[in-house]
């Protein structure tokens, strides 16, 4: 169970997720006191609320219990879901080739660099193509968009929407089939009418909102990529305690990937860089610390060589080198 979900009051919901619990388990460690100190609210109303968190956690825990046994699943059938799915061009051959095929779902794909090097257009184009019919190639789904920044530009999303539709013309064209039917249904509005954009402007609503992911997919289930543009934002901006915003980063990311795997949906991280110390001389480096490198599926780091744009896999578990 989520924090959200407690039989709380709200502004006790609120304290507790701005202080980085968002899960039943972030509470079950803590004595009354500290969360009295953290909360700043009285050693009483601490005890209340891991009274309320303990029964509730008591009683997910017994109905949980037999779907836990019941979960299993052999590692044959693990390869073959993966074999079955199918990844989201990014409209970039030599970027898809280094991924495998593309973004991948079930997985949570972080891509970091520096400004200017084209990170919200990629996530605009993976919000795009992720609407390409399957007759083209492509998974037919919806998409999120989580504007932290407000970056998010829809007059080049509706650019990028042409584009994408003149190239299934083209590919139309090029295997002489008849797709005139589906070319004609899809218009650039339709397109944009298929993204739903979240403008975030505090790491709390960051959190809240992603919280509400579960609910929001549970009534939208054609969404199949969820774009962060960018994770990294309000998490630089609001925190001095660092051990707290490793805390609430690592809830969050762990919701993502939950998220991803139940909705079989490819989740999308955009990362800023920073600079840092290694061995006497400076280097950049994503954004987050190292505890958060591990966070993620897939990392992918964007940079410039002269004028010429390079991506390379920073880490994976299934993606080779390149």
């Amino acid at each position: 169970m989520e924090i959200w979900r407690l039989p709380i009051s709200a502004s006790q919901r609120g304290k507790l997720i701005s202080a980085g619990y968002t899960s039943l388990s972030s509470l079950s460690s803590i004595s009354s006191s500290d969360l009295a100190r953290e909360l700043n609210v009285s050693e009483s109303e601490a005890m209340n609320i891991l009274k309320v968190a303990s029964h509730s956690r008591g009683s997910e825990t017994s109905n949980a219990s037999c779907s836990i046994v019941e979960g299993a699943q052999s590692a044959w059938d693990m390869l073959h879901d993966e074999e079955s799915l199918m990844h989201i061009t990014t409209s970039s051959a030599d970027l898809d080739n280094i991924l495998g095929g593309g973004i991948h779902c079930k997985e949570v794909t972080e891509i970091g660099g520096v400004p200017g090097i084209g990170k919200t257009q990629l996530g605009i184009q993976i919000a795009v193509n992720v609407q390409i019919p399957n007759d083209f190639g492509g998974l037919g789904g919806n998409s999120i968009y989580i504007d932290t920044e407000g970056s998010f530009m829809v007059e080049r999303a509706f650019q990028i929407a042409e584009a994408c539709i003149e190239d299934m013309s083209e590919y139309n064209r090029f295997l002489r089939k008849d797709f005139q039917e589906c070319k004609i249904k899809m218009q650039p509005q339709d397109i944009l009418e298929n993204i739903f954009y979240f403008r975030i402007c505090s790491y709390t609503e960051q959190i809240a909102l992603i919280n509400y992911l579960d609910k929001f997919l549970s009534e939208h289930k054609d969404v199949k990529v969820i774009v962060v543009d960018s994770v990294t934002f309000h998490f630089r901006q609001d925190f001095d305690d660092m051990a707290l915003r490793t805390r609430v980063l690592s809830g969050m990311a762990l919701k993502l990937m939950n998220l991803a795997k139940r909705f079989s949906l490819a989740v999308v991280l955009l990362n800023q860089v920073t600079t840092k110390h290694t061995e006497a001389s400076f280097q950049l480096a994503l954004a987050l610390g190292d505890s958060w490198s591990h966070t993620c599926t897939n990392r992918i780091v964007l940079y410039w060589n002269g004028n010429e744009r390079y991506a390379y896999i920073d880490k994976s578990p299934s993606l080779r080198s390149a």
